[in-house]
């Protein structure tokens, strides 16, 4: 038989290739791919493999294997011991493996993880046009999970006769456990989400690896902020909270005053400010950041960053250590790097960066604003139109869109010049007409499974925290609101648009009711939950999030509801070849089910058994903005009363300490 055999899997050992899954951060899918690319794409190429040919990845403890086929092998990536039938072998290098031989990998002695690369690589089929193992999300990879013992792996034919390389020793990355990474600053920075002492703390940190890491994101261990905000407004109590925005892999991403490094697996959008990118020379370090190491950050020019990537490159293809270059760090001084001020009523447009390949375009104020979002959207349907080469993603957030690009053919500040050329093109958005959909969708509230990531929550983070031990207590005493019961009417009785998706991946939407008198107001969880159960519905900041998957997560719960992703074959509520539900403008109405009853749902749903009510609808801005205007009074004297108590209990954090709570 010409497979491989798992004889033991190690601690986590995925297939992965790269550079990933690429095309669908819009929805909440991340590219996943090796945290290590640099070392993965080394031993691809010392194999003469196409640089998307699969292989392994391994987590501290490596796995044994049989091979029943004869091919070609090369290790990489952090030191490991590995024996052949008992007999040691080299890393960095190709080596001849027979039929009948047993592989053996031990532990990491430095760094994180070590990649297994086979001539030809590992024959997977495709998911969403990757191989690539994404286990939150149950796909990709072998049956979208690590490798388990009596797996069976096979191999691609091996009909290519190119030969095996060295590579250079001086190439080989040296691995230890205090990193420096390069980073660009921004997107957010000083002054208007952090103070200029922030920044500079930031920078001179060396930070501490949190244990509770992984390939969502790497947590960090330091000093926090002062903040230059109070608070998030209508995004949330704490001041680290923004309306959602579209992440980048390898921002720094402060989940309150907690940073994580956001990594392959992480979510697309996210409600929390990020002062720094990793170039992507150095987005490999974050794949061997281990418990206890310390990491600081370099802050750099885009040009430097650059240079960095076409060195790499260079050094990957000829497999040979190039001249080292000069790189100087720069101080940081601005995330804004252009902007656009407009002395009419027209909003003002602001270009951030996150990395070098990443341009974050906001519009107006930092308020909730159905208007902003339709310019995010005119927008996106642009660059759809009139830039057809270079661009990966187009991601929108509540007031922003992301255009992930490939900078190799597409240069950052020429692309700004574009994108600020475009917006004398753009029409208003009063003449929008938007076809879109109603879903009526069951909701168990307060559902038993939420329950209990709180009580998870309060047993593993905290058991202190003001939304503890009920999430609904603490959204009815901070909108002001006389009952339990008054939340739950204002939650079924509102109309939710949805704004974004992928909020908390595979096409979760982050949603606002588009009556502002149903749009409770919370903060999100800080530090945020490591366990959130599939397609709980949640609320934080003025939005409301159904969870794509398990997962972490920071909205305060108010129940359950469907499968917001399709894992079956015979359910015609989803359109082929596209398994999210829904779409960007759709309209979600919740109605209630019991614990029971959902549970039968959720049972029925995949299988096509359970169908859904599904209104087709059209968002017309014209008329809104009349409905607005007509009820202004009544939304102005809810708003007052929301505030009053959000002030109120701003005050109790500042009186216990919460506010400054770590």
């Amino acid at each position: 038989m010409s497979s491989i055999e798992v004889l033991t899997p190690g601690l986590q050992t995925t297939i992965q290739d790269y550079p990933g899954r690429t095309g669908y951060w819009h929805v909440g899918i991340p590219p996943s791919g090796p945290m290590d690319n640099f070392a993965f794409r080394l031993g691809n190429q010392i194999l003469g493999n196409d640089e998307s040919a699969a292989g392994l990845e391994i987590t501290l403890i490596g796995p044994e294997l049989k091979f029943n086929v004869e091919t070609i092998i090369c290790l990489t990536g952090a030191p490991v011991r590995m024996f052949l039938n008992g007999a040691s072998m080299p890393q960095w290098s190709a080596i001849r493996v027979k039929a009948g031989t047993v592989l053996k990998i031990e532990s990491v002695v430095v760094g994180m993880r070590a990649y297994l690369c086979f001539r030809n690589g590992l024959q997977v089929e495709p998911y969403l046009s990757s191989q690539s193992t994404f286990t939150l999300g149950q796909f990709g990879g072998h049956q979208g999970r690590a490798l388990q013992k009596n797996d069976q792996l096979f191999l691609n034919e091996q009909h290519d006769k190119t030969l095996c390389q060295f590579i250079d020793p001086l190439l080989v990355p040296l691995y230890k456990n205090d990193w420096s990474i390069h980073v660009l600053y921004g997107p957010q920075g000083a002054p208007d989400f952090f103070t200029e002492s922030d920044i500079e703390m930031f920078f001179s940190t060396d930070w501490k690896i949190h244990y509770n890491s992984n390939r969502t994101g790497v947590r960090l261990i330091g000093p926090k902020p002062k903040w230059a905000r109070q608070d998030g407004g209508e995004a949330g109590l704490h001041p680290s909270n923004l309306h959602d925005n579209p992440y980048a892999i390898g921002t720094v991403d402060f989940t309150g005053d907690m940073p994580v490094i956001l990594g392959p697996d992480g979510p697309s959008l996210g409600g929390f400010v990020c002062p720094a990118t990793i170039i992507k020379a150095d987005l490999w370090k974050m794949g061997q950041l281990k418990t206890d190491d310390t990491v600081r950050f370099i802050p750099i020019s885009v040009e430097q960053a650059e240079l960095l990537e076409e060195k790499q490159l260079q050094e990957i293809a000829s497999l040979s250590s190039d001249t080292p270059l000069e790189i100087f760090p720069v101080k940081p001084e601005k995330a804004i790097h252009r902007e656009i001020r407009y002395s009419d009523e027209r909003p003002d447009v602001v270009y951030r960066l996150s990395g070098e390949d990443n341009i974050l375009v906001e519009y107006g104020e930092m308020k909730l604003d159905i208007s902003l979002r339709l310019k995010a959207h005119l927008l996106m349907e642009w660059i759809s139109k009139n830039i057809a080469e270079g661009i990966i993603d187009l991601t929108p957030g509540i007031r922003s869109l992301q255009i992930h690009f490939d900078n190799k053919k597409l240069n950052v500040y020429e692309l700004i010049d574009v994108l600020e050329a475009a917006e004398k093109e753009l029409e208003n958005t009063s003449q929008i007409k938007i076809p879109a959909r109603r879903i009526f969708l069951p909701l168990s509230w307060n559902d038993p499974s939420t329950q209990k990531a709180i009580d998870i929550y309060m047993q593993s983070v905290r058991d202190d925290a003001p939304w503890c031990p009920s999430n609904i207590d603490f959204i009815q005493r901070v909108n002001g609101l006389g009952s339990i019961n008054q939340v739950k009417q204002i939650v079924f009785d509102a109309d939710y648009l949805v704004m974004g998706l992928g909020d908390v991946y595979l096409g979760a939407p982050v949603a606002t009711p588009l009556d502002p008198r149903h749009r409770l107001v919370t903060t999100k969880y800080n530090p945020a939950r490591t366990w959130t159960p599939e397609n709980a519905v949640g609320i934080g900041g003025a939005y409301l999030c159904v969870y794509g998957m398990e997962g972490p997560g920071g909205y305060q719960f108010v129940g359950r509801t469907l499968q917001m992703w399709n894992r079956g074959e015979n359910n015609t509520d989803f359109e082929e070849d596209k398994p999210w539900l829904l779409r960007f403008f759709d309209q979600i109405r919740f109605f209630p089910v019991s614990e029971e009853e959902l549970a039968e749902i959720r049972h029925d749903f995949p299988n096509g058994d359970y169908h859904l009510k599904i209104e087709q609808i059209e968002f017309d801005f014209d008329q809104y903005q009349m409905f607005l205007n007509d009820n202004k009074k009544d939304i102005e004297r809810f708003k007052f009363q929301q505030q009053q108590a959000f002030e109120a209990e701003r005050q109790r954090w500042i009186e216990t300490g919460e506010l400054n709570h770590s």
